[in-house]
């Protein structure tokens, strides 16, 4: 089969499409799945240049996002929900393949009205957003919340979430086309360009000087905010897309009675695990009632051009979720 294999670390420019890879052989509780289509993440950048957090052993391949089919010669462990040919989202490490083997209890069914490019992007984007504005920022209808970087996979999935709970919504971004963008797909109320200065005025402004109760901040822009943070305001910590990680002037936080909190998605597995299908459910809610709704980059790429998919999320040029196609559904596996 096709595979993004890393062999040594290097950055996605560098690393070619391996043909040939032995199909993964499902063990204990997984199943195998025939990849339709998988989602780009910021962190598959570092991941394969040594830089993230988690770090397989040499060779793996690229990519944990993804949809598509059981595949007909999957063996279904005990206790299994799912059975060969079913529809189905989720996440494991060997995504950008033309099969990967997943733990059946990290799928999730792809609802019925969803195409395979925007199920990939779902499984991580989707309860991040969720969780950092309600789990963690305790997000409550009628307050202010700025979404940062909001024209981003991340970015575009917190704003529906805010408008589907009654939050007043700010979109910042770096320039005209992602603020269209922000509140043509996300829904935002306003819209802030960050890259001008003192463009914290503007939200205040807009905020009748209270300035907003939560800053929802996937590239690091946390200090920046803070100037128009409220009283009692909370600040989420989702990544730093932006390349670096921030130093705090905590005299703020304590001036401003402001709490800091951070979310990370992935480590629900191992310290939270009964809160998962408590988000999944509320997520799955919202999309079947049609309030929110996954939004694909208008550029999707083939698995030989990945390396170019990943270099314009590298790049900032994206918007919404960007997806790599496997395959269609009248395409045959390419083992």
């Amino acid at each position: 089969m096709r595979a993004f294999v890393i062999k040594e670390y290097a950055h996605p420019s560098k690393i070619p499409l391996t043909h040939s890879v032995p199909v993964p052989i499902a063990s204990q509780d997984e199943l195998l799945i025939d990849v339709y289509s998988a989602g780009l993440n910021f962190y598959d950048i570092l991941q394969c240049q040594g830089k993230y957090q988690v770090q397989p052993p040499f060779p793996f391949i690229l990519g944990s996002e993804f949809a598509g089919k059981i595949a007909k010669n999957s063996p279904v462990p005990k206790d299994c929900p799912f059975k060969p040919g079913d529809r189905v989202f989720g996440f494991s490490q060997g995504a950008y393949a033309d099969q990967c083997v997943a733990s059946w209890k990290m799928l999730a069914p792809l609802p019925d009205n969803m195409t395979f490019d925007q199920g990939a992007g779902m499984y991580i984007t989707w309860p991040t957003s969720y969780e950092g504005l309600v789990g963690r920022a305790e997000l409550k209808s009628g307050e202010w919340v700025l979404i940062t970087a909001s024209a981003g996979g991340v970015g575009i999935a917190a704003l529906q979430i805010a408008k589907a709970l009654g939050a007043k919504v700010i979109a910042a971004a770096g320039s005209q086309d992602k603020l269209d963008i922000s509140t043509r797909h996300g829904g935002a109320d306003y819209a802030v360009n960050y890259t001008k200065p003192g463009w914290q005025k503007e939200v205040l402004k807009i905020t009748g000087g209270k300035g907003v109760d939560v800053v929802y901040d996937p590239v690091g822009m946390i200090r920046d905010s803070l100037k128009c943070l409220a009283w009692k305001g909370r600040a989420v910590v989702v990544g730093f897309a932006g390349g670096q990680i921030e130093k705090l002037p905590l005299n703020l936080v304590l001036l401003k009675n402001v709490s800091i909190v951070g979310v990370h998605w992935g480590a629900y597995t191992k310290n939270e695990l009964q809160r998962i299908p408590v988000v999944w459910q509320a997520l799955l809610d919202l999309f079947s009632s049609g309030r929110i709704t996954p939004v694909v980059y208008s550029e999707v790429f083939p698995l030989e051009k990945l390396s170019d998919g990943l270099l314009a999320l590298e790049q900032r040029k994206t918007w919404g979720k960007v997806i790599v196609r496997i395959r269609s559904e009248s395409e045959r596996a390419k083992l």
